[in-house]
């Protein structure tokens, strides 16, 4: 029974890090406008820092266009240097409380750089599923160590816990191939 339950945890852990690189990745331009690019921008404003999507509205009204409807006028400029300061190489154009982000083609040695990151992301997440696994294995020990599971069935359990974490790590793998193809495409 306690084995059932860790392998759910240790499912569910794992999908979670596969969900934050999703969402890493998808704030990774590769040359087309995302509403999701902007994600991470965080905004100075009514006296902390508050992500973009809680002071304004943002769209994607064409391919290579990102607007922002800032919904109070006092914050548009904080926005606007929030967007230009947040390392994504974009060069947001202000007109009243909407802001303009057109996306600039990406050379080929941003193409290169953000491949790069992509890679650093996909090593942050099979660090993650690593460590669940690790903390898997030591909870297994525990149980065998307290009398509640045999030697045999731990060995089992913790070849489970492996060939779930191998199945992971191909998912991430196979995430990156297609990041970086996306990435890469012209």
């Amino acid at each position: 029974m306690a084995q059932e339950e860790l392998m759910k945890d240790l499912q569910r852990r794992m999908d979670s890090a596969i969900e934050v690189l999703r969402k890493e990745f998808g704030g990774l331009r590769a040359g087309r406008a995302s509403a999701s690019l902007l994600e991470p921008v965080q905004v100075p404003a009514y006296g902390s820092s508050v992500p973009l999507n809680q002071v304004a509205s943002v769209n994607v009204p064409e391919p290579r266009m990102i607007t922002v409807q800032v919904w109070d006028r006092a914050v548009v400029k904080a926005v606007d240097k929030a967007i230009r300061e947040a390392g994504l190489g974009l060069n947001p154009q202000t007109e009243g409380q909407t802001i303009r982000v057109p996306i600039p083609e990406l050379n080929e040695e941003r193409r290169r750089e953000l491949t790069r990151v992509a890679a650093k992301y996909a090593e942050e997440a099979r660090v993650a599923v690593r460590k669940v696994r690790q903390h898997g294995i030591e909870a297994l020990r525990r149980l065998e160590k307290d009398g509640d599971i045999s030697q045999d069935e731990q060995r089992k359990v913790q070849n489970d816990i492996q060939h779930l974490t191998d199945d992971h790590i191909k998912r991430i793998d196979q995430t990156l191939a297609q990041k970086d193809k996306e990435i890469l495409q012209v």
